[in-house]
């Protein structure tokens, strides 16, 4: 007889092999193609960085690729920033103070200036928080419960006005990204000057490729590194070779393949950290009434499908960690709500008796959204194939037009291969721009991919508003609970940011945001 692939030892190998056999019914877009390398050795002032997803734009205001934050915020920054213990530290504020529940004083830090020599500006925060607020589909935004107003004082004090207490503004406002007020506008900026230590030189949005040169009227401490290059590599195969040849400085966002190949070098050094992104196979909550995934004991029943012990310890090589909630472990209020259990068994038993038959869904995803995402959803189709369940995937390009689908604008689909990251390292961030979609949000397309259930939204909010520490701990707690019993993911992990570099490039402290300060690396020959 005949094995099953799920009756024999679970590998890497079969995992692939079976997702291969069942090719049939998987559709790969053209972002699996391979992309030119960059060319030609870094000179000894020159670091170069190759990113696995394109670097689109240098705000942050539609971005989720928390991996380009490093550059970002090499250009431009905030009031403050979250450093790698996860804590709030002072930018262009000097002064960030809770002086009523719902006010706070702030004051801009003397000899802030821009690029061109030009002070960094009262009206220049309001006007990027407006900005921020009037994006349809904001990333940021979803992580603000309500958005400040500024009551100016004199040309460098201010204060932060909310109508309803916000104990943890001086952690969000590390995600509005300062310009001047007369270049800013509600959409990504491709152009437009910086507060930060350095300055675009050439971009090319198409490409992903940018020159970033020292900012020699940079108000802080000058930057070591003269110049920056950053290339757009979505091939791991072609970073992993670029960087052993020396051609490039910094890969992010590796596999265990690839940190095996490069740990035993001499001249490489592989950091890793635990990371504050939840990376889900995310239900689409935009279905009508009548189809299956609209019904929680459906979308329950198709978890146990999921091996989920066998994608990271045999695909992710232990690269990642269980979901055992909703949100990261590791973030200030987590709690765990339940586990992933596999039992193909149940899985298809559960859904006979829901008079379930003949389901087929469509997995989307964004090549590069996590490392081996590919291999995990092939794996995924075999799984499903084992249950019954037919299942199409498709992937887009970095880039590509993902974000129209994701806000039910293009396509259909069912599961959504994604990652969610709290960058401040909060559990209500995360829960804030995840699980409190409305239905005024949703008419601009701001819930998570249709997710709404008030009940939950209202307990959010709340937890939102506490200014006593213990009490919103308990709040984030019942909500964390609420929201596992609505089952919003097929399955989730939480990766670990995992960096290689030469090392040339030192004093680089990598963040559990994936992300390190740019300004803070130093070369050596």
């Amino acid at each position: 007889m005949t094995r099953s692939p799920f009756n024999q030892q679970f590998s890497r190998r079969n995992l692939l092999r079976g997702g291969m056999l069942l090719g049939g019914g998987v559709v790969l877009g053209a972002g699996a193609s391979a992309c030119a390398t960059p060319t030609g050795t870094p000179g000894p002032t020159t670091v170069s960085l190759a990113l696995n997803r394109s670097l689109v734009s240098l705000d942050n205001k539609l971005n989720q690729f928390d991996a380009a934050l490093t550059v970002q915020r090499g250009v431009r920054q905030a009031l403050t920033e979250i450093d790698a213990n996860l804590k709030p530290q002072l930018v262009l504020a000097d002064r960030f103070d809770l002086v009523e529940p719902t006010r706070w004083f702030v004051h801009l830090r003397q000899g802030a200036v821009y690029s061109d020599g030009s002070p960094v500006q009262v009206q220049d925060v309001a006007t990027a928080i407006r900005m921020y607020s009037e994006v349809d589909g904001s990333f940021v935004g979803g992580f603000f419960p309500e958005w400040p107003t500024v009551e100016q004082m004199d040309d460098t004090s201010f204060s932060l006005l909310t109508t309803k207490p916000v104990p943890v503004l001086d952690y969000l406002m590390s995600n509005i990204l300062i310009t001047p007020a007369a270049d800013n506008k509600p959409e990504e900026l491709q152009t437009g000057l910086g507060s930060g230590p350095y300055i675009v030189t050439s971009a090319d949005r198409g490409t992903g490729n940018y020159t970033l040169e020292r900012n020699t009227k940079y108000w802080g401490t000058a930057p070591n590194i003269e110049t920056v290059r950053v290339r757009f590599v979505p091939e791991e195969s072609s970073r992993v070779v670029t960087l052993r040849s020396g051609e490039v400085d910094v890969i992010d966002s590796i596999t265990p393949d690839a940190a095996d190949q490069l740990e035993g070098l001499s001249n490489v050094v592989v950091d890793r950290v635990d990371g504050v992104r939840l990376n889900q196979l995310f239900y689409n909550f935009r279905k009508p009434a009548d189809h299956p995934l609209a019904d929680a004991r459906v979308r329950r029943a198709l978890t146990y499908a999921i091996n989920g012990p066998a994608l990271i310890d045999q695909v992710m090589q232990g690269s990642a960690t269980a979901s055992k909630g909703v949100i990261p472990a590791i973030l200030d209020g987590a709690i765990e709500t339940g586990e992933y259990t596999y039992d193909p068994a149940r899985a298809r038993g559960e859904l006979d008796a829901l008079g379930i038959s003949d389901l087929e869904l469509k997995i989307i995803w964004e090549s590069g959204e996590f490392a081996a995402d590919t291999d995990i959803m092939e794996s995924v189709v075999q799984m499903f194939s084992a249950i019954g369940v037919r299942t199409t995937l498709q992937q887009f390009e970095p880039g590509g037009d993902i974000m129209q689908w994701r806000q039910g604008k293009a396509g259909d689909w069912d599961i959504l291969g994604n990652g969610f990251p709290s960058p401040t390292g909060l559990a209500i961030t995360i829960m804030q721009g995840m699980y409190t979609g409305t239905p005024e949000k949703e008419q601009t397309r701001d819930t998570y991919h249709g997710y709404m259930f008030p009940d939950i939204a209202a307990a959010i909010a709340r937890a939102s508003e506490e200014v006593d520490e213990t009490r919103r701990t308990q709040l984030l707690a019942d909500a964390q609970r609420q929201i596992w019993d609505t089952v919003p993911c097929l399955w989730s992990f939480v990766p670990k940011s995992v960096m290689a570099r030469r090392e040339r490039i030192q004093d680089v402290t990598l963040r559990p945001t994936n992300s390190y300060n740019l300004s803070a690396a130093t070369l050596v020959s």
